[in-house]
């Protein structure tokens, strides 16, 4: 496996509606293991292709460094509540605002194996599909945030 270089805030090909993925194959399967390699090399608990370079529909997410998820084409079906919370980007650095988020989702996937999926999540898990899920339509959390800070989100001042 090997560390992906995590395109920044600025770069054109975070603004770029990504491609449905025709063809699981093994190229793919080691990108998805390269970028969750990246994602927890970075500390972070979500990335998206684009991220790495590359236009297709696929995110890795793993909130709790125990239940990876692989989303190859995620689609999120249903959406319940809604809560503002703060996130940060792999492709933001040290930026941090709220973000309104739907509070519980349904998202249909297809994983690495070429399964069809459905997953119903809540809490921080939602929060990251839908963040992921925008990446994946060329939009990043400060284009919606409702207010942007700068610095380290646990950081001793």
């Amino acid at each position: 496996m090997a560390l992906l270089e995590i395109k920044k805030a600025g770069d054109p090909i975070l603004k770029t509606v990504c491609a449905p993925v025709d063809k699981i194959d093994k190229r793919l399967r080691k990108l998805l293991d390269n970028m969750a390699e990246t994602m927890y090399a970075s500390d972070g608990v979500g990335i998206a292709a684009p991220q790495v370079g590359e236009t297709i529909r696929a995110v890795v997410i793993d909130v709790d460094k125990k239940n990876r998820y692989d989303l190859i084409n995620p689609v999120i079906t249903h959406r319940e509540g809604s809560v503002i919370d703060s996130e940060g980007c792999l492709s933001c650095p040290e930026l941090f605002g709220d973000v309104e988020r739907a509070e519980k989702v349904r998202v249909e996937y297809i994983s690495r194996f070429g399964k069809k999926k459905i997953l119903d999540a809540d809490g921080l898990l939602a929060r990251c599909i839908q963040h992921e899920l925008d990446h994946l339509e060329g939009q990043l959390f400060i284009d919606i945030a409702k207010n942007i800070t700068k610095g380290k989100k646990n950081s001793e001042a």
